[in-house]
């Protein structure tokens, strides 16, 4: 058996769209179990009853796909079990756990069949063939680092960089709404104005800067974002006024997770205060809500045989 926990990640970060993410605190495990002459998946925690149970789970499809990429194409019969912590359609990374999963499962399965150590997985490539999967690497960039990240694709792969920064906590509130990240990206215009662009560049290293140092006012000036959030809060009932309310309740600065649905705001105190404000504020147009307070996770992705109850 091979075990996987991958972290959950919050992507963008404001202004860094589709360049900037964060590992948080709340971790998917996923075991390869080998044998058997069909392909089955158990899915215990978030998700369980909703997500597929054979080989169209993304796990399994990941799986299977980077095998044959790699020339040799997945045993007929595996069982893939899931430990999930991580909300599905949350904004908080859930496909790019599986994504990153079923990559490093295929790679660790394959050095296993040469005798050689499964956990040995080369980082380099594994971000490279999730990214191309994923189709941009915000998510499974801090998924498989851990802590801040800063990804980039180039006409070589990807540049990523694992930014340092001071210990943060952030509120997630997820609303109970059925955010496509289709839909999220069929939002977004086709062009920007050079005044969005600088909006967005300035802003980002700003943000960089103030996870660094731990400004909390600079971050509280940058988190603002002109390419995504304007086009996707209003088509999330009561997000606008959750954001609203987060801040009234203390939060240093509020952005959307990933596309949606969920918010995040980072603060340093009152986290159940915030968290039931956006309950409140998402009842109100309404939907239900679940909130987490979440620190940043210095940890990204592991491999081995971690008991399910490890500490992330």
């Amino acid at each position: 058996m091979i075990r996987v926990r991958v972290p959950a990640t919050t992507a963008n970060l404001g202004p860094g769209f589709d360049c900037m993410g964060l590992a948080l605190d709340l971790w998917n495990h996923f075991e390869l179990h080998l044998g058997g002459e069909t392909v089955t998946v158990e899915t215990h925690g978030e998700g369980a009853g909703r997500l597929p149970t054979d080989a169209r789970h993304l796990v399994a499809a990941t799986f299977m796909e980077e095998a044959a990429a790699q020339g040799r194409p997945a045993p007929a019969g595996f069982r893939v079990v899931c430990h999930n912590g991580v909300p599905p359609a949350s904004g908080l990374g859930s496909s790019s756990t599986a994504i990153l999963a079923g990559v490093i499962l295929a790679q660790a399965w394959l050095r296993e069949g040469q005798d050689q150590d499964p956990a040995a997985v080369d980082s380099t490539t594994i971000l490279e063939r999730a990214t191309a999967l994923e189709g941009h690497g915000d998510n499974v960039a801090p998924a498989l680092l851990g802590g801040f990240v800063i990804v980039v694709p180039d006409e070589n792969g990807v540049i990523t960089r694992r930014m340092p920064m001071l210990e943060m906590k952030a509120v997630v509130c997820v609303p109970d709404f059925n955010y496509l990240t289709a839909d999220a990206r069929a939002a977004l215009p086709s062009s920007y104005s050079k005044a969005d662009a600088i909006h967005n560049i300035g802003r980002a290293m700003l943000v960089a800067e103030a996870l660094r140092s731990g400004d909390d006012a600079l971050l509280a000036r940058t988190l603002s974002d002109r390419i995504h959030e304007p086009y996707r809060f209003p088509n999330i009932p009561g997000a606008e006024c959750a954001r609203e309310a987060a801040r009234e309740a203390g939060a240093i600065a509020v952005a959307l997770s990933g596309a949606g649905p969920g918010v995040i705001a980072f603060a340093r105190e009152g986290f159940d205060r915030i968290g039931r404000r956006m309950n409140r504020a998402f009842r109100e147009a309404g939907l239900e809500s679940r909130y987490w307070v979440l620190d940043a996770s210095a940890e990204g992705a592991r491999i081995g045989r971690l008991p399910l109850n490890h500490a992330g």
